[in-house]
């Protein structure tokens, strides 16, 4: 089952299960901001896989973070649903961000 690291709190992370929950994908959530055995796991993630570099370089989590059934690891959800023939729709785009830099989370 596909696993979705993020937050309640990330506006990425909201659209990614909107996109998700909107075409019936089965999917793990992991609310980092929730559980602490979550965040430990997301850590562990982040800490040795080099998809993540880019993100802690700009400062962002790297959130939300997607593992497929075959784990494989993207923080491109956009990505991944037009990689499987999925339109990306953004409810109420409002350009919302939970970096620092008011960009990316």
């Amino acid at each position: 089952m596909l696993k979705i690291y993020g937050s309640e709190m990330c506006p990425d992370c909201i659209e990614c299960k909107y996109n998700l929950d909107r075409n019936n994908i089965e999917y793990e959530n992991i609310d980092i901001t929730k559980s602490l055995k979550g965040l430990k796991e997301f850590l562990k993630l982040r800490d040795k896989d080099e998809i993540f570099d880019e993100a802690k370089e700009n400062g962002y989590i790297g959130i939300p973070a997607l593992v497929t059934d075959e784990g494989k690891l993207t923080l491109d959800w956009e990505g991944f649903f037009i990689q499987q023939g999925i339109e990306v729709v953004h409810p109420g785009e409002t350009g919302a961000a939970c970096g620092i830099d008011g960009k990316g989370c």
